[in-house]
């Protein structure tokens, strides 16, 4: 069966509905029957609780504490790279961006313009730079962390779908990445600007950042900007930026220049916090 047809469920679905239904499940602090949900998903998705800093699955009071759980110390050691690994999860994609178009997956591809809610003006930074897309499966770890460090100087709430976005979606929705609802990132680094994208998907809560709080909790249906320019948000290499309440994709993007990712880096390969990038 074709990938366009194992997704086309997903066209029909009221992905809205679903997701804003699971938001409530995630922050209800339900005793017992949270527990039993923690512990099913532990069991379901093989979810390494050892490498929490708390293990004990009957403490957390909310699935999203649960969820956005914190690591022990030591367990992801940082990487003495230019840039770092930001999450654990798996490559989708990555590489050069020709012009302004972005690889999504065999017969697909989408616009930086696109991606960054049709903000031109910031997309053309990025022509004929790199790009990395990473999926969080449902048992990674889902804090998002500084790849390099980095001065915050806007972020872009962009409405949209909610399509999943494992792999098969990602071969199957044209678009994909820019089409769902995601929140845009401007850095600016040591070697220029920088954007990571954090893309929501079916059943995804919300987004959260360290400076903002959760961003798309309600969702209120159109584009939103903040400026920080003049705040002096400085966030170093390694430090958590961001979580998603329940998971899904980062997508990176970096000026034209001479950048090389790391030659072990392949789509569909496992990657984790800390390790060398780039």
């Amino acid at each position: 069966m074709s990938d366009r047809l194992v997704v086309l469920p997903q066209y029909l679905i009221p992905k809205q509905a679903l997701t804003l239904l699971a938001g409530r499940v995630a922050r209800a602090q339900a005793g017992v029957l949270t527990t039993r949900l923690i512990a099913w998903f532990v069991r379901r998705y093989r979810v390494n609780m050892s490498e929490a800093a708390n293990p004990d699955v009957a403490s957390y009071a909310t699935f999203n504490d649960f969820f956005t759980r914190a690591l022990r110390p030591g367990v992801r050691p940082m990487a003495d790279a230019e840039l770092i690994c930001p999450v654990d999860g798996a490559i989708s994609q990555l590489g050069r961006i020709e012009g302004q178009q972005i690889f999504q997956a065999k017969g697909h591809q989408y616009s930086s313009t696109a991606l960054l809610g049709g903000d031109a003006a910031l997309a053309s930074q990025f022509d004929d730079g790199h790009f990395a897309t990473i999926y969080l499966s449902p048992r990674d770890y889902h804090r998002i962390h500084m790849p390099c460090d980095g001065r915050l100087l806007r972020m872009t709430y962009v409405p949209g779908d909610l399509f999943s976005v494992n792999p098969v979606t990602a071969r199957g929705v044209p678009g994909l990445f820019a089409r769902n609802e995601r929140v845009v990132c401007v850095f600016e680094g040591a070697s220029g600007p920088f954007v990571l994208v954090l893309v929501g998907a079916t059943v995804v809560g919300s987004m959260a950042t360290v400076w903002h709080g959760p961003i798309n909790n309600p969702r209120v249906g159109k584009l939103c900007g903040w400026r920080y320019e003049d705040k002096s948000i400085n966030l170093n290499q390694g430090e958590e930026m961001g979580r998603f309440l329940l998971g899904s994709t980062v997508v990176m993007l970096f000026p034209k220049g001479p950048l090389t990712f790391n030659s072990a880096w392949q789509p569909g390969g496992p990657v984790r916090l800390g390790e060398m990038m780039a």
